[in-house]
């Protein structure tokens, strides 16, 4: 009876864990996952200094990306480091060879000095965190 037992919660557990890996692969549910191929995004550059500019100015940079890999890219999600700072970006796929880019808007309002942002972009690609920073140095208007 506690063998018969045993071998039941195995059973259980087994099922179990095949029926959560069976879940993993439908959220992230990406031919990429299924087929072992992968996009593969790579910046021109992820770090831009916007030099000096006057308190108040609201100013950006496109950060330009290609899709190096062997299925479509998508940028999942694109998070700052302050609500001074908003990242733009296209949620479509972005094919393999294909060229996108983000771009990240700073407003200077309320800022002194010099000014380091950082953007955090999650992918579904071989790189699933980038980090992108743009800096600049904020001099006040002359009244």
């Amino acid at each position: 009876m506690r063998l018969l037992h045993i071998t039941g919660l195995l059973t259980l557990l087994l099922f179990g864990a095949a029926c959560t890996n069976q879940k993993s692969t439908e959220i992230s549910g990406t031919v990429a996952d299924k087929t072992g191929l992968k996009p593969d995004i790579r910046f021109e550059k992820t770090e831009h200094n916007l030099g000096r500019i006057l308190q108040g100015e609201k100013v950006g940079y496109n950060f330009i990306f290609t899709n190096d890999g062997d299925a479509s890219l998508v940028i999942m999600d694109a998070s700052a480091s302050c609500g001074c700072t908003v990242p733009k970006y296209s949620k479509e796929p972005i094919a393999p060879g294909e060229k996108g880019s983000v771009e990240v808007v700073f407003d200077s309002s309320g800022r002194m000095g010099q000014q380091s942002k950082t953007v955090t972009l999650r992918t579904n690609g071989k790189v699933q965190l980038v980090y992108l920073t743009i800096k600049a140095d904020i001099i006040r208007k002359e009244s």
